[in-house]
Formats: C-alpha cells, structure tokens, sequence
C-alpha cells in the first residue's frame, strides 16, 4: 500500500472503536489528492454546497468569490491540501484562520458558519469529489474506498464537525448522500441567482470565456439532477453529448500525462501555503 506523507493512524479523524477495513487498501486519499482531474469537481462541490439553503445563503451574502475568484479557489485549494498533506502545526494555522473566517458568516434563524451540521455536508462534498479520480483510472476496490472515504472525514472534524456525526461507513454515507438529496436541498431565489452569477462568462476576457464556458458545462454535468433542479441550472441532451465526448477524450489523454505535471499544481500551491504560513502572510 502507498501511504503518502500526511496522513497516518494518529491524523485520520475516525474513532478507535470503528470497525477494521476488511482487506488492505491499495491507496489512501493523499496519494492522488493533488491529482488535476479533481479539480474538475471542483465547481459541482460548490454547487452542491450552495443547493444546501443554510450553506448556500450564507456563501451568497459573505462570500468574496465573485470578485476574487482564484483567490477563493486558492484558499479552498490550501484548506484541502493542507488538511490531507500537511504537518499538525500547519492543520492548526488553517483550522484557526478558517474559524476566524467564519465569525461574521451568521445570520439568526438562517445560517451560521459554525453549525456542525452544514459543515459536514461541506465537508462530504469536499470527500466526494474523488469519484473523478475514479473516472480517470477505474474503480477502487471495496478496501481503497472505504479508507479514501475515512480520510476524508478530516474536511470537516478539523472544524467542529464530531467524529461520531459522520456516517461510520461507506454504505451508510451514500444513504445520508441520498437523504439530503431527495430530503435536505432547498430552492432558494437568491442562491439560484448567485449560482448562476458564478457560472457566467459574461465580462470575461475573450481569451477566457471558453475555459469558463467548459468549466461551466462540467459543473452542471457533474451534478445529480435533483441538485441541478434545486439551482434551477439547465442542462440538455446536447449537454449530455458534449460532455461525455469530453470524458471520452480525456481520460485517455490523461491517463498517458506524465503523473508529475498531473499533481504540478497540488503541489505549487501546498508550496504557496507554507511559505504564507511561515512568512506570516495573507492565507486564508
């Protein structure tokens, strides 16, 4: 088994009475976090935050990501990164900034940031989004998914997500998966609108429109229908054909890129982060 720096029995966020994985892991969550096809999903986890009301009006009226938008995925990106890759005193600075972040993100009866509620389906999305890792390089075993699965949890018991809140395995995951889904998501016509804003290409440079566009046709197709329907984000047959042709020529394509310019990005932007965490600079 392939166990990449950063995680191990003391960092994973699941209690000592969990039941043993049945059969060994061929991999772990930070052997392919900084891997580029993730961050394909890295738009569809958003909405699929946003369709949850609390989380969603909440991002809608504090969040900065429409005027700085790759500062906010820089900020994300380091969260994730750093909770998986990184050393416990590191985790501590991001944890500490991100809760300080979050004081103002409250409004009574509506949403507050620190509800541990919201903050685990944050956190699922977050953990979810290696079905496209998946998609690249085939299945994982039962074992591998399970473990992938546990080291996620760390998204959100970082914060003030209980270990005993998450659902204690795959299986029962993928029925609180479920639940929101058919259950938990609300329509909401401000979050609908932002969404939307996110979305749009409109006051794009020309040059970046199509990147835009692209990343926008993926983010709607990478969502459930039932989340799609609560943002009220269209999607066509056309849609469809476009976007399985895109994933029919990439993953090929992908799978021959050399694994070292594949994880480049991951790995200049954990770089960033600690440079900002030592230097004392601007990071969350």
């Amino acid at each position: 088994m392939s166990l990449a720096p950063g995680i191990d029995e003391t960092t994973t966020a699941y209690d000592a009475d969990l039941a043993p994985i049945d059969g060994e892991p061929q991999q772990r969550l930070a052997d392919f976090i900084t891997e580029a096809s993730l961050m394909l999903g890295a738009g569809s986890a958003v909405m699929y935050q946003l369709a949850m009301k609390g989380v969603g009006l909440g991002v809608a009226e504090h969040s900065t990501a429409l005027v700085r938008p790759m500062d906010r995925l820089r900020t994300t990106l380091t969260y994730v990164y750093v909770m998986i890759l990184g050393t416990d005193e590191e985790r501590a600075v991001v944890t500490r900034l991100v809760n300080k972040a979050h004081v103002p993100i409250r409004s009574t009866g509506r949403y507050n940031a620190f509800d541990p509620d919201l903050q685990l389906w944050v956190a699922v999305t977050l953990a979810q989004n290696t079905w496209l890792h998946e998609k690249m390089f085939g299945e994982f075993d039962p074992a591998t998914r399970e473990q992938v699965y546990r080291d996620g949890w760390i998204f959100g018991t970082a914060l003030q997500v209980r270990p005993e809140m998450w659902p204690r395995t795959y299986a029962d995951y993928q029925a609180y998966w479920e639940d929101v889904l058919d259950n938990r998501l609300e329509q909401d016509p401000l979050v609908q609108a932002y969404a939307k804003r996110l979305l749009s290409a409109e006051g794009m440079p020309l040059l970046v429109k199509p990147l835009v566009m692209l990343q926008n046709l993926l983010t709607r197709g990478n969502l459930d229908p039932r989340a799609r329907a609560v943002l009220a984000l269209p999607w066509s047959r056309r849609d469809q054909r476009i976007y399985d042709l895109f994933f029919a020529v990439l993953v090929p394509v992908y799978r021959r890129t050399p694994r070292w310019l594949r994880t480049l990005h991951g790995r200049l932007v954990l770089r960033d982060a600690r440079r900002r965490i030592h230097g004392n600079k601007h990071l969350i």
